[in-house]
């Protein structure tokens, strides 16, 4: 199966620490290379691109929960102009994302940045993990402010009971570039001392936001000292190189067209040529008369097969 990713060595990375006597776990990713593919890729607009860019961060920090060939897709469907914003994440590091509308311009909220709440509105934020067991498991929760991080430690709150920190930053420039992304997730451990959560929490309010760090040059080393700074057994468990990278391929989309009514399918073989986009990448694959040809036989024969009971 093919993979699009971006070509050169990548600098976006995840690692996961834990701090006092392990009482504290904490992950922090840069995730520039990564959003600015994206935001390249969809052609994203300011708003857009924050709120795709933290999405896709956010659910690559869920994702640092999940063992190997597992995933994790964030969902904010919301009535905002945005419409929906959709990120998938794997816990070895891959990520891919779309917004439905990227061509979105909204003036600056009243704190003087860019206003994703207001580009994603309210509604439904779904968290759906794919374990590769049964039916993937979907938890969802009303939107809180439509601005990411809240809403993802909301739902964490609520699906699991277990308070967390995560902070989310996209900083984009006039020029539409990608100027630093990035974030990260605390959770003090059941039975965590009062001292260490104070102490946490005052590092939290010091600190600028994650994507000002990134702008700074700070990688994710960086990032687990600002968070975790006076903790003094601060251990780096692991790290993982980070890439946007869809599994889209021609015979994936193939495997979706042959899911179309005849009907579709006979009017596409007789345009004779066919152009079908991956919603998650905007790579556009090409099907020619040949190709509608053979799609069309294919369908055709398996409705064949299932109405004489053969599927």
């Amino acid at each position: 199966m093919n993979s699009h990713s971006i070509g050169k060595e990548t600098m976006d990375q995840l690692i996961k620490a834990t701090a006092a006597h392990g009482q504290l776990r904490a992950f922090a990713a840069v995730t520039t290379e990564a959003v600015a593919e994206a935001m390249r890729r969809h052609d994203c607009y300011p708003v857009a691109a924050a709120a795709l860019g933290r999405t896709m961060t956010g659910a690559l920090l869920l994702a640092a929960n999940l063992k190997n060939k597992e995933s994790v897709t964030i969902k904010f469907k919301g009535d905002g102009p945005l419409g929906t914003v959709t990120a998938d994440a794997t816990a070895e590091g891959s990520v891919r994302g779309y917004v439905d509308h990227p061509h979105v311009n909204l003036p600056l909220n009243a704190l003087g940045k860019i206003d994703v709440g207001g580009g994603i509105g309210a509604g439904i934020l779904s968290v759906t993990r794919f374990t590769g067991l049964k039916e993937p498991v979907t938890g969802s929760v009303d939107i809180t402010n439509g601005e990411v991080a809240e809403d993802l430690i909301n739902y964490l709150y609520a699906s699991e009971q277990t308070p967390s920190s995560i902070g989310l930053g996209v900083l984009v420039s006039p020029a539409l570039e990608c100027l630093g992304a990035g974030g990260f997730f605390l959770q003090p451990l059941p039975g965590a001392a009062d001292e260490v959560i104070d102490r946490l929490e005052a590092n939290l309010k010091g600190i600028s936001s994650v994507s000002r760090m990134v702008e700074e040059g700070l990688d994710t080393a960086g990032i687990i000292g600002r968070i975790l700074g006076g903790f003094d057994d601060v251990k780096i468990l692991s790290t993982t190189d980070l890439a946007f990278r869809c599994n889209c391929s021609k015979n994936y989309i193939t495997d979706r067209l042959l899911t179309l009514g005849e009907e579709d399918l006979r009017a596409l073989r007789d345009d004779g040529t066919a152009e079908v986009k991956c919603h998650f990448c905007n790579e556009a694959y090409t099907f020619d008369r040949e190709d509608l040809s053979v799609i069309y036989n294919v369908a055709q024969k398996m409705r064949d097969m299932r109405a004489h009971g053969q599927l």
